[in-house]
């Protein structure tokens, strides 16, 4: 499974993947034009889309309305990494959502397969060749 990265002037660099292009840019102060969200904001976007995507799924499978029901991600970050020490998703449910489902919809979040990348990280290889 291949992902195809080009570079699209400046700082914008893009990713070309399963018919998707998805374009990224660095902010102003970072030399870019702000054009794009930067890779780190769609790594971190991916994050609660991925958990909203399995509450969505649920709340679909069980014919229960979701246009009242948001995520809101938080981030706590290490000072010295300057990366996340923990991230919360909070999921913000209607008042009128069954009260039965409230632990499942949490479990069915906590499946995300970008999380569960993160928990257990890949090994990374970078490698060179001449064309």
């Amino acid at each position: 499974m291949d992902m195809e990265i080009t570079f699209a002037g400046g700082k914008k660099v893009n990713a070309s993947f399963k018919g998707h292009l998805h374009k990224t840019d660095q902010p102003v102060t970072a030399g870019g034009e702000n054009s794009a969200p930067s890779p780190y904001e769609l790594f971190l976007a991916s994050i609660g889309t991925c958990a909203g995507i399995y509450v969505k799924s649920f709340c679909d499978q069980r014919n229960l309305p979701t246009e009242n029901i948001k995520l809101i991600q938080s981030l706590e970050m290490n000072p010295e990494t300057k990366t996340p020490s923990k991230i919360t998703i909070r999921i913000e449910l209607p008042a009128d959502f069954p009260e039965n489902y409230k632990e499942a919809v949490i479990k069915t979040a906590e499946l995300c397969a970008v999380k569960r990348t993160i928990a257990n990280p890949p090994v990374f290889e970078i490698v060179t060749v001449t064309v």
